[in-house]
């Protein structure tokens, strides 16, 4: 079975495409940054072969209708790999999504440009009433992407998920709600 690619979205500061083979050693070094580690579940350290796992499960996502839908972020300028932004498998009516940034592609506001893409796609191509992005409770950057993005603050929610340890974390939620306008 053939499996389709995921659409390109760009705007002219991010670029949205399918993952590709050669994606893994970017997609190995940024998620060897503990940044990344801090507030993503990847294992550590992360190998090669994490990276070529990653990549297969989210080349095959885009076979089901309703399983994750993940895109490589570009830097458009120069084509390189800066990060990755999911639609994460819906609910009913609502839909999440998940991000994470390279070192090498932060404070240039490409995340903000990315989420607007793939919340623009989203709009334009499914019927999800509800549109979420959660963060840990401490990931201040990804809140503001979020609320630079179009969406509003929503809340907290207490113990909503589990640090590397098993600790509880606080998550705070960000909504974007489909308007007639959408």
């Amino acid at each position: 079975m053939r499996i389709p690619e995921a659409p390109t979205l760009t705007d002219g500061v991010a670029t949205l495409r399918h993952w590709r083979p050669e994606d893994a050693p970017a997609v190995q070094a940024a998620c060897s940054d503990p940044l990344v580690q801090r507030f993503i579940p990847v294992p550590i350290p992360y190998t090669i072969e994490h990276a070529n796992e990653f990549l297969e499960t989210r080349r095959r996502g885009w076979a089901l209708d309703d399983a994750e839908k993940a895109f490589a972020i570009e830097d458009a300028a120069s084509g390189q790999v800066i990060g990755a932004i999911s639609r994460h498998r819906p609910e009913g009516h609502r839909v999440s999504f998940g991000y994470w940034l390279a070192p090498w592609g932060r404070g240039r506001g490409a995340m903000t440009h990315a989420l607007r893409l793939i919340t623009d796609w989203t709009l334009e191509t499914a019927g999800f009433l509800r549109l979420e992005v959660s963060t840990d409770i401490d990931n201040d950057a990804s809140g503001a992407v979020a609320l630079r993005a179009g969406f509003e603050h929503e809340g907290t929610r207490r113990a909503w998920s589990l640090d590397r340890e098993g600790n509880p974390r606080d998550s705070v939620f960000y909504v974007r709600i489909r308007t007639p306008h959408d």
